[in-house]
């Protein structure tokens, strides 16, 4: 349906099966620097506190490295606040740690991969609620997200409904294929598969 990119690949999660899906608000992270970036403004409750600010129920927290895919960008203490504000879920263009703690909460979380180490000292948060762009996909405060297993999906907010009924519709028609095909009656009237 769309000209842009808006998919995910290769993602990890402590949870991959927990579905993620909810509407998008952001925060952006940039290169530390406490003379330019001081942490009392500059971190993680502040920017999320922005980011939540008309309600955080159902949303799915965006975050953006910035081309710090290899840096943790928060743990199980600061994801603890989406859990408070109701937060469904994180998608992370980052690392985050405490997976094992993760999994044991019903958050859903989706990043680059676990880190063991603070990145603190590497990246801060920097903005909340402004596009952000995470492995070449836009993400608009607002448009859905969509993740399980390894991979996720936005999907521009105007457009929410009619790809949710064209998926609904393709996976009926796969499933009627599929029952097709075990039957031996292929649609095509041919044995092969592309």
């Amino acid at each position: 349906m769309h000209r842009h990119r808006s998919h995910l690949v290769d993602l990890a999660s402590p949870a991959p099966d927990r579905l993620l899906f909810g509407p998008a608000v952001t925060i952006s992270f940039f290169p530390a620097c406490e003379a330019a970036l001081p942490s009392e403004t500059f971190n993680f409750p502040a920017l999320f506190s922005e980011a939540v600010r008309e309600g955080g129920e159902g949303r799915v927290l965006v975050m953006a490295s910035n081309g710090y895919p290899d840096t943790s960008m928060a743990g199980g203490t600061k994801l603890s606040l989406l859990r408070h504000a109701g937060v469904s879920g994180l998608l992370a263009d980052g690392r985050i740690r405490d997976f094992d703690e993760l999994a044991d909460t019903e958050l859903a979380v989706y990043c680059r991969g676990e880190a063991v180490a603070w990145g603190g000292a590497t990246v801060t948060p920097f903005e909340a609620n402004r596009p952000v762009v995470l492995g070449g996909v836009g993400v608009m405060p607002g448009d859905y997200v969509f993740a399980k297993g390894s991979n996720a999906v936005v999907i521009p907010r105007d457009q929410v409904l009619d790809v949710l009924e064209d998926a609904e519709r393709t996976m009926g028609e796969e499933a009627d294929l599929a029952t097709r095909w075990t039957a031996g009656t292929p649609e095509s009237g041919r044995a092969d598969v592309r």
